[in-house]
């Protein structure tokens, strides 16, 4: 997976760890590090950066890995928790639930007869500057899910995260078991 490539294009593109909007210049070369839950997180001689999943193909020779689209069919629990196993840290290979990051996950009804969806979540470090970004990808992929009306992620501290978080699945993709 990890290669260097070239962007055939100017691409917008958000600064890990901080987060800030920026712009990737066409011809930057991009070394891709990590391609999880459809965004791409390169490495290029000014930083680490993400591309969201709707620009990647600003990444000339980059060829997405089919992943799971969202789930088609009747709402669930089940397909809200699975929708979150798609959006990933873009710097470390583990999901934002197997991470121990989701507090709270609440269904309610939404006046349009839809579905309301409201996640607490928490971030590895409070200083963080990609919280934002990635409670937004969380947000996006639960809002397309059938039925739901609003999705809300909304970053909390209480309680702070601690590795022991971490779920058994996710100590073994980091090594730490």
């Amino acid at each position: 997976m990890a290669q260097t490539h070239t962007l055939d294009r100017d691409v917008p593109a958000t600064l890990i760890p901080a987060g800030d909007a920026a712009t990737l210049a066409r011809g930057t070369e991009v070394f891709i590090v990590q391609t999880l839950g459809g965004n791409v997180t390169v490495r290029t001689d000014r930083g680490l950066y993400r591309i969201a999943r709707e620009n990647a193909s600003a990444i000339a020779g980059y060829v997405p890995v089919a992943e799971g689209a969202a789930v088609a069919g009747d709402f669930s629990e089940q397909a809200v928790w699975a929708a979150l196993k798609t959006c990933f840290d873009p710097e470390i290979p583990v999901n934002i639930v197997d991470l121990g990051l989701i507090y709270d996950l609440a269904i309610g009804d939404a006046p349009g007869g839809g579905r309301a969806i409201e996640v607490k979540m928490t971030l590895t470090a409070p200083g963080c500057g990609m919280g934002p970004v990635i409670a937004e990808d969380a947000r996006q992929k639960i809002a397309a899910l059938p039925t739901v009306e609003t999705a809300r992620v909304h970053i909390v501290w209480d309680p702070q995260w601690t590795p022991q978080m971490i779920s058994e699945t996710g100590r073994k993709a980091l090594g730490l078991e």
